[in-house]
């Protein structure tokens, strides 16, 4: 059986007699040609070549040539450009227009040979490396998640396990992607329990913990550069992994300087986790000292519209009150076109705060709209939406410009969301708040195998809308569903992407520190 078929165009063909021979030998088949022209006509009379090699140098159309004709029909076969010539020009021109590899002569068997299997065989060398790397790691996961991390080490393992996600994307190595699928929910399942366990103690701690309400306070006002512009994006729902996809594409432009955690406050919904980041203080405290800032679930309005004051009265208490700053949120297209029009007039600000709403819009839309189930079908192609998304965003327009100048660039988020599977029943009155991951109200009944509750809410920092209101929150990939109507709601909303409860997804948070190249 063959390994591929080869179109090699040289006029040189027949001193390549060695090559060829060794290629054949390895398996392949090769299809020998002597000038640009026949390149071009074999491989419209053959669909099912694999490869092409390409002689720079060839009388009647140069391989430059030949290329870019090529590639006016076919954008995707792979070419490697074979030369004498090592002029950086040519080597350039040829890059420009797509090559794969680029060989100088005179070359040797194993040279070509490397080529080959780079093109050819790499996503499946790749994909037998990346699942015998796995299984050499499952059992150390496996330990990590049993010996029971502390904070720090959960933050490093979910790191990990995304990592591995991120790998086995590129393999699609389906079985193993399954294994660690399996490995993430028993992580997601320990560390809800851990989550249970340590929360009021971590709050009572105070500043020991870097959360919601002290995040400003610990990780952006110490490290602003006065003598610059100095830009904050929350980027809202953006997960771990979904910063790990825009991340490469953000580096062609600024250097990652420290890359942080921090764990959203519960819930883990927009309400609750932006308003104490931009407060700088818990729920509870921001409706004590500012109730015309706050409402509660069961009160009618809009539940973040206060944002920029409440950032107003932190950064006047925490950096200084007649400092240069500006507030952005981007809810649509007209706010984006905003953002754009008066970027560069942010330089002239010591502070300027981006809050971009669209991944918060995604994952409320893909509930909703049959089309993006369909095109974010998984976690792997939710990624992939994100990325094409942010490459085609105004906030990316936004952060090339920004890069022209000598700024600091801070991203973050609010929260994550987590992709639910599992129905959680419960009982409540109408008073009760709708969210599919928790719920804040006075009579409530559930089952309490996968769920925190807060009796005294007061405790963990948040207000109370009725003397006898409590919280309760789903762990793992559960969301809650009230026996009315049961089977309707369980299709509508399982494998849909949600936030407020306690997972690794929602509750570990990027904190990213860059500086322009």
């Amino acid at each position: 059986m063959t390994k591929g078929k080869i179109l090699w165009a040289d006029d040189e063909i027949d001193l390549l007699k060695p090559q060829l021979f060794f290629l054949s030998k390895k398996g392949y088949e090769v299809i020998e040609v002597t000038n640009g022209h026949d390149a071009i006509d074999q491989l419209r009379e053959h669909e099912d070549i694999d490869c092409i090699f390409l002689d720079e140098s060839m009388p009647g159309i140069s391989g430059l040539e030949t290329l870019e004709k090529i590639r006016q029909s076919n954008k995707s076969i792979p070419i490697v450009m074979i030369t004498k010539n090592e002029a950086e020009d040519l080597m350039e021109q040829a890059l420009g227009s797509q090559i794969n590899d680029y060989l100088i002569k005179p070359v040797n068997p194993n040279q070509i040979l490397l080529s080959l299997k780079k093109i050819m065989d790499n996503k499946r060398l790749v994909s037998e490396k990346t699942a015998s790397d796995y299984q050499q790691e499952f059992r150390s996961i496996s330990m990590e998640i049993q010996d029971g991390p502390d904070k720090e080490g959960w933050i490093e393992l979910y790191k990990k396990i995304i990592d591995w996600e991120l790998k086995l994307d590129d393999s699609d190595n389906e079985q193993f992607k399954g294994i660690l699928d399996m490995q993430k929910k028993e992580a997601n399942r320990e560390f809800s329990k851990y989550v249970d366990r340590n929360y009021k103690e971590w709050l009572d701690d105070g500043d020991d913990h870097t959360f919601s309400h002290n995040l400003l306070r610990k990780n952006l006002f110490p490290d602003m550069n006065m003598d610059k512009p100095n830009f904050l994006v929350l980027f809202d729902n953006l997960r771990y992994d979904q910063w790990r996809i825009i991340e490469p594409i953000i580096s062609e432009l600024y250097r990652v300087k420290e890359e942080r955690s921090f764990f959203s406050i519960l819930p883990t919904a927009t309400q609750y986790s932006r308003n104490a980041i931009f407060a700088g203080m818990m729920p509870l405290d921001i409706q004590k000292k500012f109730p015309e800032y706050w409402l509660n679930d069961n009160q009618e309005g809009g539940k973040n519209q206060y944002e920029k004051e409440l950032l107003e009265k932190q950064i006047n208490r925490l950096v200084s009150d007649d400092i240069k700053w500006e507030y952005y949120k981007i809810r649509n297209n007209n706010d984006a076109k905003n953002l754009q029009d008066n970027v560069h007039n942010c330089f002239n600000n010591k502070l300027t705060v981006i809050v971009y709403n669209f991944i918060d819009m995604l994952s409320h839309a893909r509930t909703e709209m049959e089309v993006l189930k369909e095109l974010a079908s998984d976690e792997k192609a939710y990624r992939s939406l994100t990325r094409s998304w942010f490459l085609n965003s105004p906030i990316w327009n936004a952060l090339q410009t920004l890069a022209e100048k000598d700024v600091k660039l801070f991203i973050t988020t609010d929260h994550g969301t987590i992709r639910v599977s599992n129905p959680s029943r419960v009982i409540a009155d109408r008073e009760t708040s709708t969210n599919l991951r928790y719920k804040v109200g006075k009579n409530i009944r559930y089952e309490d195998s996968n769920v925190m509750e807060m009796k005294d809410p007061k405790a963990y920092g948040l207000p109370m809308p009725n003397i006898s209101s409590r919280f309760i929150f789903t762990m793992e990939d559960y969301f809650f569903l009230y026996p009315n109507n049961y089977g309707k709601y369980n299709r509508m909303y399982n494998d849909t992407f949600q936030h407020g409860g306690i997972s690794m997804e929602e509750i570990i948070c990027p904190f990213i520190t860059l500086e322009n190249k």
